[in-house]
């Protein structure tokens, strides 16, 4: 029997308006796998750390007398482990050629539907631990595949993806306000390093789903 299909919403936070993508894929996807088609289906480079968050509601408010016993014994790593109310999955290995071994489960052995199985459910995507673009995902469909369509797909989306390295969604707020002041003392240095053609209302979603397809 073929997996079930999750419809996602990909929205990146505190973009005004929204800058989003609207993606169906496996629901026995891994959160790696998730992780490339959120860099395709957005646009980013893939450049950089990142991680997963859900909010592990099982586990409950930590009882203080235990936050307490630990630190009295000193074992303070367990101690920032027991006061999380969260979960983090994260690469097992950090990528690029780094040896640096990340924190949090790991991605590649979590599936969508195993952290995210029911409709509403929600995961937060961080994308460059500098610039710290923040994500939401939302599960909005759960349903079986449809005949002929192959996946992961981009389904919609709204507005281009921010360049790299610009300083997060603040700094991409500046950016754009500051290429449209040609009076400003930075325009014309913020203008070359953006490049001519950048459009922030223009979403290709063919282009995206040429990307997708090579993933399948």
């Amino acid at each position: 029997m073929a997996p079930s299909i999750h419809t996602i919403r990909i929205t990146l936070r505190d973009s005004n308006p929204p800058i989003w993508r609207r993606v169906a894929m496996p629901s026995n996807a891994t959160l790696g796998y998730l992780h490339q088609v959120i860099q395709i289906a957005m646009g980013w480079t893939d450049s950089h750390l990142h991680q997963f968050i859900l909010e592990d509601k099982s586990r409950g408010i930590p009882d203080p007398k235990a936050l307490a016993k630990l630190l009295r014994e000193g074992r303070h790593e367990a101690w920032l482990a027991a006061q999380r109310s969260t979960r983090v999955f994260a690469p097992k290995v950090a990528p690029f050629g780094d040896s640096l071994e990340m924190d949090g489960e790991d991605e590649a052995g979590v599936a969508l539907a195993d952290v995210c199985p029911k409709v509403k459910d929600r995961l937060m995507y961080e994308y460059d631990f500098g610039d710290s673009w923040e994500h939401t995902i939302e599960v909005q469909k759960i349903e079986p595949p449809r005949r002929g369509v192959k996946y992961p797909i981009c389904l919609a989306g709204k507005r281009a993806c921010p360049p790299e390295d610009c300083g997060g969604i603040w700094g991409y707020y500046r950016l754009l306000n500051v290429v449209n002041d040609p009076d400003h003392e930075e325009h014309a240095d913020l203008s070359e390093w953006l490049g001519e053609g950048f459009d922030p209302d223009e979403f290709n979603i063919d282009e995206a789903n040429q990307q997708l397809a090579k993933m399948r």
